[in-house]
């Protein structure tokens, strides 16, 4: 995955916060993922606005975590999302 790709939410998925259950899910239409907090965050930051190379630098900031390490879970994460057909690149 290139690191200008500008992962986003396509048409018909969100992401949203079920306060009752106090989780994650990512919706699409007739399926419903549940997502951790740490899936989360990443996928708040794919916008369409951001690339890969912004939202690994935001995370690594955030987590004060070395970028090679989160930039490799982070593309594992979003090539596993977009094989599901629930992110595009």
């Amino acid at each position: 995955m290139e690191t200008s790709a500008k992962p986003r939410l396509p048409r018909g998925v969100k992401l949203r916060h079920d306060d009752v259950r106090q989780r994650w899910t990512l919706l699409a239409p007739e399926r419903i993922f549940e997502v951790d907090g740490t899936a989360a965050a990443v996928l708040q930051l794919c916008d369409g606005e951001r690339d890969l190379g912004r939202i690994v630098a935001e995370l690594a900031a955030r987590y004060n975590a070395p970028p090679a390490m989160i930039e490799k879970d982070v593309v594992a994460m979003l090539g596993d999302l977009e094989a599901k057909r629930v992110l595009d690149l």
